[in-house]
């Protein structure tokens, strides 16, 4: 990830939230790559949506994060599964 956009993302982060915060987790990956994500988050629930045609799955998790590093930390996990998008 590129740094001048980790500058910028925790910026925004911590202009519009107020640390500890729900924050909501979206991304879209290739079916089978969801547990990939999931074990992201080993103590929260996620919601699962399969595509249209089926090739792809959206997971969303809601969990309290204590900053905006902690919310960038997860997205700098995901970027590491392959074919992943962060909404």
């Amino acid at each position: 990830m590129d740094q001048n956009w980790i500058d910028s993302f925790r910026e925004k982060l911590d202009q519009h939230y107020t640390w500890p915060a729900l924050y909501v987790f979206k991304f879209i990956v290739p079916t089978g790559k969801e547990e990939e994500v999931k074990q992201l988050f080993p103590f929260h629930s996620s919601v699962e949506k399969l595509s249209k045609r089926g090739n792809y799955k959206s997971v969303t998790v809601e969990m309290v994060m204590q900053s905006g590093d902690a919310v960038l930390d997860i997205y700098i996990q995901a970027a590491k599964i392959e074919g992943i998008v962060a909404l």
